[in-house]
């Protein structure tokens, strides 16, 4: 415990971000999530983009019970690009974590990152993934971390799942990407990577993704138009982003061949 406790006290505090949109469905679950971390320096950025529901009372009730939940308000509806950016002005720590408040954590999720970063002296982490459906029911299939990942590798296909990463403020600001039509939080890690950097996986499903059964049959001409622009976002020639693209839709089959 005292040695745990060393830990934290070195870390610091960790500024967790989630925008909201008319969430009230999920959005209690998520921050149930946050608040259950074992890792307990943190502060949860709520932004609230102008819902239409109750997702701003429930917030507003959560936030009375802990002091670590703050609610913001965006003045008009701005979409999730621009409130995280918000969320991220208004952050206080030197680390940021994303959580979409349809998605949820596993209670050991910060603090196993944490212990990852002390081992290898990373700038940006991620996790495996866990996933449920709508209803919040368990779906019997698994996403694995790599190891690390570099630039060209996370160019082949980007296994950093958005609500997973933590990553220092000062490079998640300095490559903060708004545009679109494309994936903004791609780039994000492309930018970051393409400094020299690696990102270092925890092989553990600590992230538990919302998706609907349905989904792995989706719009895969949206999502691969939308990588595509993200390639040419991070200055990608065209040659460069033709031969990556190939390589995003082979990974994308495989990455859900499993999905039941």
């Amino acid at each position: 415990m005292r040695e745990k406790n060393m830990i934290y006290g070195e870390f610091g505090l960790i500024s967790i971000i989630m925008a909201a949109y008319n969430a009230e469905k999920t959005i209690e679950q998520a921050i149930s999530s946050v608040l259950n971390q074992t890792y307990p320096n943190f502060e949860l950025l709520v932004v609230n983009d102008c819902s239409k529901d109750r997702t701003a009372e429930i917030v507003g009730r959560l936030a009375e019970r802990d002091s670590r939940v703050r609610l913001i308000s965006n003045p008009k509806n701005s979409g999730v690009s621009y409130t995280r950016r918000h969320g991220l002005e208004e952050a206080k720590g030197a680390w940021i974590a994303i959580l979409d408040s349809d998605d949820a954590w596993a209670p050991e999720k910060l603090e196993k990152q944490i212990a990852l970063q002390k081992k290898v002296k990373a700038d940006l982490l991620f996790t495996g993934s866990a996933f449920m459906d709508t209803d919040s029911q368990p779906i019997d299939w698994y996403l694995r971390a790599p190891v690390e990942v570099t630039y060209r590798q996370l160019l082949k296909q980007n296994v950093l799942s958005n609500s997973s990463a933590l990553v220092r403020k000062e490079l998640y600001a300095k490559h903060y990407a708004v545009g679109d039509g494309m994936h903004e939080d791609f780039a994000i890690w492309l930018g970051i990577l393409k400094e020299g950097r690696k990102a270092y996986g925890v092989d553990e499903p600590l992230l538990i993704y919302r998706i609907a059964r349905s989904s792995k049959s989706g719009n895969k001409i949206k999502a691969a138009k939308m990588n595509w622009n993200t390639y040419r976002y991070v200055g990608l020639n065209l040659l460069s982003a033709f031969y990556y693209e190939c390589w995003y839709m082979v990974k994308g089959l495989l990455k859900y061949k499993n999905l039941k």
